[in-house]
C-alpha cells in the first residue's frame, strides 16, 4: 500500500511539473492571410430545448442552426435576466458557433483568457485557448499562454452555449508579464 501511495504521489508531482513547465501553445497564422474581411465574427445559432455541456451544444448546431447577425467582436457584457444572448433571438437555451479571424498586431508570447457564462471551447490558430464545460456565472476560463509567431490574422472557431439566467462572452489578451486587456472589436473579421 505504501509503495502504491508513493508511486501515485510521484506521478502527480511529475504531471504537475510537466504542466507548469509546458511551452506556450504555438498559434498558426492563417495561410493565406485573408483580405477584404468584414468587421466582427460570423455566428450560427441553435435553440435546443436544453443544453448542459459542450457535447450537447455541438450536437444542437449539427441538428439545425441558422445564421445570426454577426458579432461585433468578443466583448459582450453580462446581461440582465431576460435580455437576449449575444445577437440571438433568445435569452436562454442558446448555442452559438462563432468563426472568423482575430488580428494580432505583435508577435511574441501572450496570455489569453475568456469570461463566459456558460460553456465555451475557443480555438485560435489551431489551438484550444479557452475551455469551460458546464454552467457558471460570468467568470474566467483558465489563462492560456500562447506564442504568436508573426503579426497577422489567425483563424477563430468558438463553440459557446448559454443555458439559464444571464449571459456574457469576453476575450482578453496581454503580452507575457502584463495584465490582459479586452480585445477591441476592430481586432476581429470574417
Amino acid at each position: 500500500m505504501k509503495r502504491l501511495l508513493t508511486g501515485t504521489i510521484a506521478a502527480i508531482v511529475v504531471t504537475c511539473a510537466t504542466a507548469l513547465s509546458a511551452a506556450p501553445l504555438k498559434l498558426q497564422p492563417a495561410n493565406p492571410q485573408p483580405s477584404g474581411l468584414k468587421p466582427g465574427l460570423a455566428v450560427r445559432y441553435a435553440y435546443p430545448v436544453d443544453v448542459k455541456n459542450l457535447v450537447e451544444a455541438s450536437s444542437a448546431l449539427k441538428i439545425g442552426a441558422e445564421r445570426g447577425q454577426p458579432l461585433a467582436g468578443l466583448d459582450y457584457r453580462d446581461t440582465n435576466e431576460g435580455e437576449k444572448t449575444l445577437t440571438s433571438k433568445r435569452a436562454e437555451h442558446v448555442v452559438a458557433g462563432i468563426n472568423g479571424y482575430v488580428h494580432f498586431a505583435k508577435p511574441g508570447i501572450h496570455n489569453i483568457d475568456f469570461l463566459t457564462n456558460d460553456g465555451l471551447r475557443a480555438t485560435i490558430g489551431g489551438q484550444v485557448v479557452g475551455r469551460f464545460d458546464g454552467r457558471q456565472a460570468c467568470d474566467t476560463t483558465i489563462m492560456s499562454e500562447v506564442e504568436v509567431p508573426s503579426a497577422g490574422w489567425y483563424k477563430v472557431d468558438i463553440l459557446y452555449f448559454q443555458r439559464l439566467g444571464t449571459a456574457c462572452l469576453h476575450m482578453r489578451m496581454g503580452p507575457d508579464g502584463k495584465r490582459p486587456r479586452w480585445m477591441p472589436n476592430k481586432a476581429f473579421g470574417h
